[in-house]
C-alpha cells in the first residue's frame, strides 16, 4: 500500500486521481481548495501596521518607566519596563515574523514560511516567563528589605503608560484573531497595560500610607496575572509546532464523518494538523468498494470536509477493497 502525499507537498488548487496497479488498486486524489493566499497577504500586511504601531507606543512607555524607575525609585516601575522591554524585543520579532511568513513557497519550503509567526509567538511567551521570573525574584528582595519610593513621579509615569497601553490595545484588539503573533502582541500589551493599573493603585496607596512594600507587591501581583495567558499562549504554539490537531477541531469528530460519508468503506493513515494555528491540512487513506467511486467519493469528502470542518488543504488517497464494516484505524 502506498503512503499519501507527502505533507510537505507544495500548496495548490486542482483535484485528480491516479490509478496504480500494485496487487490492489490505488487512487490518489488531491482535493486542495485554497483561495486565502491574498486573503494571508492582506492580513499580514494589516497585522504588521497594528504590530508596527504598538511598538512605537510600547518604545515610547519603555523609556518613560526607565527613567521614572530609576528617579523615583519605584520597583513596580523598573520591572514593569523590563516586562516592557521584553516586549519591545517581541514586537520587533514579530515584525520580522510576519515579513518572513509572508515570503512565498519554494523548492526547499513547500509550505512556505507560515510557521515562522509561530516560533515567534513561543519565544514571546518564554520572554514573558523569564520577566515574570525575574520580577517574583526582585520583588521578594524588596518585600525584605523595603526602599523608599517618590509616589507621586511613580503615579504620573504610570499614568502615560496606561494612555499609550489603551491605544495600543484599540489598535491590536480589531487583528487578534488574525494571527498567533498578533494574539501573542495584544497578550503583551494587555499585561502592560494590568501593570501600569496596578502601578497606579500602589503609588496611591504608597501616598496614603507611606508603606513602601507595597511596591513590590504590586510588582509580584502583576508577574503572577501575566503567567496563566503566557502559560496558554505557549501551549497553542507548541500544539502547532508538534503538529497536533488544532484545537477548534475534534479528531475523533472528522474520523466519524469521513466514515459516515456515502460509499466510504474504512479510514486510516489519518492526520490532522495546522501550520499556522488558524488553518488545517489532513490527509488521509479512504477505502472504496470500486475504483469507479473513488474520484467521486473524494470529491465529496473535500467538499465535506472543506463544509463542514473548514479544512481545506487536503490530500487523500483512495484505496479499493471489499466493504464490510467501515475500518477506523489510527
Amino acid at each position: 500500500m502506498a503512503d499519501s502525499a507527502p505533507r510537505g507537498a507544495a500548496p495548490h488548487g486542482h483535484g485528480h486521481a491516479h490509478g496504480h496497479g500494485h496487487g490492489h488498486a490505488h487512487g490518489h486524489g488531491h482535493g486542495h481548495g485554497h483561495g486565502a493566499g491574498g486573503h494571508h497577504d492582506h492580513a499580514a500586511g494589516a497585522s504588521a501596521g497594528r504590530i508596527r504601531i504598538a511598538l512605537g507606543l510600547t518604545l515610547t512607555i519603555l523609556v518613560a518607566e526607565l527613567i521614572g524607575a530609576f528617579r523615583f525609585g519605584s520597583l513596580a516601575l523598573l520591572s514593569d519596563a523590563a516586562h516592557m522591554l521584553t516586549d519591545v524585543a517581541a514586537l520587533a520579532i514579530s515584525l520580522v515574523a510576519l515579513k518572513i511568513a509572508a515570503k512565498p513557497a519554494d523548492d526547499r519550503r513547500t509550505f512556505g514560511y507560515r510557521r515562522f509567526e509561530i516560533l515567534a509567538a513561543a519565544f514571546n511567551a518564554v520572554l514573558l516567563f523569564l520577566a515574570a521570573g525575574v520580577v517574583l525574584v526582585e520583588g521578594v528582595r524588596r518585600i525584605l528589605a523595603p526602599e523608599p519610593v517618590a509616589s507621586l513621579g511613580m503615579l504620573g509615569v504610570a499614568l502615560v503608560g496606561l494612555v499609550a497601553n489603551i491605544v495600543a490595545l484599540a489598535v491590536l484588539t480589531g487583528g487578534r484573531g488574525e494571527s498567533m503573533t498578533v494574539r501573542g502582541a495584544y497578550l503583551e500589551v494587555w499585561a502592560d497595560a494590568l501593570g501600569s493599573i496596578g502601578v497606579i493603585a500602589g503609588a496611591l496607596l504608597i501616598h496614603l500610607t507611606g508603606r513602601a512594600w507595597i511596591d513590590p507587591v504590586v510588582a509580584i501581583a502583576i508577574a503572577f496575572w501575566v503567567l496563566p495567558r503566557t502559560w496558554t499562549l505557549l501551549r497553542d504554539t507548541t500544539q502547532v509546532l508538534l503538529e497536533g490537531v488544532p484545537r477548534r477541531l475534534s479528531l475523533a469528530e472528522v474520523r466519524e464523518a469521513l466514515i459516515a460519508a456515502p460509499g466510504v468503506c474504512g479510514v486510516h493513515d489519518l492526520h490532522l494538523w495546522s501550520l499556522s494555528g488558524e488553518d488545517a491540512s489532513l490527509t488521509a487513506h479512504i477505502e472504496v468498494e470500486s475504483a469507479g467511486s473513488a474520484e467521486p467519493v473524494r470529491a465529496a469528502l473535500t467538499a465535506m470536509l472543506a463544509e463542514r470542518f473548514a479544512v481545506r488543504h487536503v490530500t487523500l488517497q483512495t484505496e479499493t477493497g471489499p466493504c464490510g464494516e467501515g475500518h477506523l484505524h489510527p
